[in-house]
């Protein structure tokens, strides 16, 4: 029972699950727009099983496609893969079982959730490889964020409008901006492994004036 506990504790703190309430409030601004109100106890429910399922599934698939990087990063180094306390195997394994849940609740909602469901999941998988190949992966993070609120609105109404549209849209910039700021912290790390982001590439100010302004945008 004690090591059943202590392999649970390390599994949320790998995907930061308090975290999780981070993303929630989008989801549920989506929804209530959506609805005009609180949308029914039905669909409130399998919209945040969606969000869980969703954002853990990226997560867990992040620490695994990163696991390398980590090792050789001193900031992640202490990370569950890297440090020897769960295999590569299990966080893959539990990250596609994540994502497998995640298209059987957004098949609880309705028809076009169900649909773009592999859409949502090639974004917010998609998004652990994209700092090898562009520096614009930044808007890529915000993109995976940005799909919550759309996603919600999608669920409540089985259709789409500008609105969510919009708000994804405001999402997307503002992740971007902070994600700008925390990537300051690898300049260093990002240069030596040939990762692409925007400190790295264009330094640190730029970084953060670019930063300021998107923030300032939303």
């Amino acid at each position: 029972m004690k090591a059943a506990l202590k392999s649970t504790g390390i599994v949320l703190e790998m995907i930061k699950f308090q975290h999780t309430l981070f993303a929630l409030p989008f989801a549920l601004a989506g929804a209530i727009l959506a609805a005009g109100g609180l949308p029914d106890a039905r669909t409130f429910l399998w919209i945040i099983a969606a969000c869980v399922f969703a954002r853990t599934a990226a997560m867990s698939f992040n620490r695994w496609a990163d696991a390398g990087l980590d090792a050789r990063n001193p900031r992640t180094a202490t990370r569950a893969i890297p440090a020897g306390q769960l295999s590569g195997g299990f966080v893959l394994c539990f990250a596609l079982i994540n994502a497998a849940l995640f298209v059987w609740a957004a098949a609880m909602l309705n028809s076009l959730a169900f649909y773009l469901s592999p859409v949502a999941l090639v974004v917010l998988l998609g998004y652990s490889y994209t700092k090898r190949f562009t520096w614009m992966a930044h808007f890529v993070l915000g993109l995976a964020l940005g799909i919550a609120p759309i996603g919600a609105w999608i669920a409540v109404r089985g259709s789409l409008s500008i609105e969510p549209l919009l708000m994804g849209l405001a999402v997307l910039v503002w992740t971007a901006g902070f994600d700008l700021i925390y990537a300051c912290q690898d300049i260093e790390v990002d240069s030596r492994e040939g990762l692409y982001s925007i400190p790295s590439r264009f330094g640190a100010k730029l970084a953060l004036r670019w930063s300021g302004c998107r923030h300032i945008a939303c």
